[in-house]
């Protein structure tokens, strides 16, 4: 799915389908760094999707790759020299089993390593964010539990990411 956008030109800013029609609009920022936690990383795809709000990826029918699991809702970026991403999008809804948090996916493409998984961005605010929840965890690229600002109605949030932190066989 990471490789799946196709003639795009990634900047590091993009703006997920149904931004400016859904409610909330979330706003995430932070700054891609290499290991050394200080430095930021240039040149570094994030693939991102989540649910809608009703907890569902959602397709419109004509979907291919792993837009039909993904669903629309879902972009990528890439990190100029300053490390720095910014993603526009809307607060997704929890699975419709109500058995796990509200949270969006994140898949990291460094240009000499294979991609992976970070821990997914998760709201500290859902109620499904138990402190079992919590504690399972694993901090991949650094915690991915966010709390969100109002900025002239857009809840807006940082993430940063470490890169390989906690990522098995990363070297």
């Amino acid at each position: 799915a990471i490789h799946e956008y196709g003639n795009k030109q990634l900047t590091s800013i993009d703006t997920l389908p149904n931004f400016l029609a859904t409610s909330p609009k979330l706003r995430v920022t932070g700054i891609l760094y290499k290991e050394d936690g200080k430095t930021p990383a240039q040149n570094v795809i994030l693939y991102f999707y989540h649910t809608n709000l009703k907890g569902i990826y959602e397709t419109k029918g004509d979907e291919e790759g792993w837009a039909r699991r993904h669903g629309y809702i879902r972009g990528w970026i890439r990190t100029g020299n300053d490390g720095k991403y910014t993603i526009y999008t809307f607060r997704p809804g929890a699975y419709p089993n109500g058995q796990e948090a509200e949270h969006i996916h994140i898949t990291v493409k460094e240009i000499d390593k294979n991609e992976y998984y970070i821990d997914s961005i998760v709201f500290d605010d859902d109620t499904l964010l138990t402190v079992t929840a919590r504690n399972s965890l694993t901090k991949r690229g650094g915690s991915g539990i966010v709390t969100s600002t109002n900025q002239n109605g857009i809840l807006t949030m940082e993430r940063d990411i470490i890169l390989g932190m906690n990522i098995p066989n990363y070297k």
